[in-house]
């Protein structure tokens, strides 16, 4: 297994270069990333979960992982909410919640499980980020919206999403074993690479309106330290539970340890965006923990596969 930084730095790279075309588009053709937002919210995402559901063909094992990854993320970003949010201001706790219980499993995340897992250990990881991604647009988005909004509009948001109906209705598909034609199903192929596409470009349009003012030093260091102190622990402690428990699958093992060292979630910058809680300052901190990740990625999965000995 590749833990080198030389084999993360092609998805690094393109990563970075999305963010980069995000910025030129910007500041050159003068491109308002809200309406990219939108869409990403209410069209492309809910697309991409439901090809990718119709595709993986989901087991009741493969659920299993999906809905204890949702209850473990909701959990977390519940408990940081509680001690946040008399520390920081409802916008910046609404949004620190938010990205505590998420990562960017998918721009960035998805490439090196490409590289580092085998073919039954991507489909694991995909159904273990499905979770994460529910997460994002149910208890998340609430959380998010709770720092803007009142209970009763945040709750209406989040039954307009339509990626919560897009799962609901793959799975209603699957359960009748109803199989879409062949020629519906390629057309849907381009949305994951879109979603990827526009969900980093997005990064660099925010970029592109950042100000000085919008730094915080605060805010990122807590930002980082959720997502490269207490994302690693608790996925650390969840393998070596479930090593305690029975026997675990150096494939489904190393997922795990993989979704606790990616960086922050691009979708922190668009559900921010979407919202206008304070997008400028999540896209820096994602950006940080960004560049940060082909230093710690390696450097982490060496010492958790060594303390788990899946390595």
């Amino acid at each position: 297994m590749d833990l080198a930084p030389s084999a993360l730095m092609g998805p690094l790279l393109m990563l970075l270069g999305y963010v980069g075309l995000g910025w030129i588009a910007a500041q050159r053709l003068k491109i308002d990333p809200r309406p990219i937002a939108t869409l990403l919210v209410y069209l492309i995402a809910p697309l991409t979960i439901f090809r990718a559901l119709m595709n993986g063909g989901p087991t009741a094992e493969y659920l299993v992982l999906t809905l204890a990854l949702f209850i473990l993320v909701s959990t977390m970003a519940l408990l940081v909410r509680r001690v946040t949010q008399h520390r920081f201001g409802p916008q910046e706790g609404a949004l620190l919640a938010f990205s505590s219980g998420t990562g960017n499993t998918g721009y960035f995340g998805l490439p090196v499980a490409l590289i580092l897992l085998p073919p039954e250990g991507v489909t694991l990881y995909l159904f273990c980020m499905l979770g994460i991604n529910l997460y994002e647009f149910t208890v998340g988005f609430y959380l998010s919206a709770r720092g803007h909004f009142s209970m009763r509009q945040s709750l209406i948001k989040i039954a307009r999403l339509p990626l919560i109906y897009a799962f609901l209705f793959a799975l209603l598909l699957n359960a009748l074993n109803i199989t879409l034609p062949a020629s519906l199903m390629g057309s849907l192929d381009v949305f994951p690479a879109t979603y990827t596409l526009l969900g980093m470009m997005i990064i660099g349009m925010t970029l592109s309106q950042v100000t000085f003012s919008a730094w915080d030093s605060r805010f990122v260091a807590t930002c980082v330290g959720l997502r490269y102190l207490l994302w690693p622990l608790v996925m650390l402690a969840a393998v070596l539970l479930l090593q305690y428990l029975g026997p675990l699958s150096p494939e489904l093992g190393m997922a795990l340890l993989l979704l606790g060292v990616v960086p922050m979630a691009s979708n922190v910058v668009v559900v921010a965006m979407e919202l206008g809680i304070q997008p400028q300052k999540g896209a820096l901190a994602v950006l940080v923990t960004t560049l940060l990740a082909p230093l710690l990625i390696p450097l982490y999965l060496g010492l958790m596969l060594r303390l788990t000995g899946l390595g």
